[in-house]
């Protein structure tokens, strides 16, 4: 579990990223969320694009994720969602 300052780190890293993947009107499936682990435990810090067409909640779609990735939701904002997930291999991100 991330600490609130932790979070607001990771927030900071997380605003110069661009989002590297995108729910749409299919939502979540498995292939997505084998996807999503593997970019976290390359990069452990991503963002998710959430489109007008998607048919669940922003919040339910970043939970599905989380939980099937096993990784921490930093911050739902507007239609995007920050994941972090420390890597086994290349940790790069230091937390405070």
């Amino acid at each position: 579990m991330l600490t609130g300052k932790q979070k607001r780190f990771l927030r900071s890293q997380a605003h110069h990223l661009d989002p590297i993947f995108q729910v749409g009107k299919g939502g979540v499936n498995e292939n997505m969320i084998k996807q999503v682990a593997e970019a976290l435990e390359a990069r452990e810090l991503l963002k998710i694009s959430v489109l007008q067409n998607c048919e669940e909640d922003k919040t339910d779609v970043a939970e599905q994720i989380s939980k099937g990735a096993k990784a921490e939701i930093v911050q739902v904002i507007g239609n995007t969602i920050v994941l972090y997930k420390e890597s086994v291999e290349k940790k790069q991100i230091k937390l405070p």
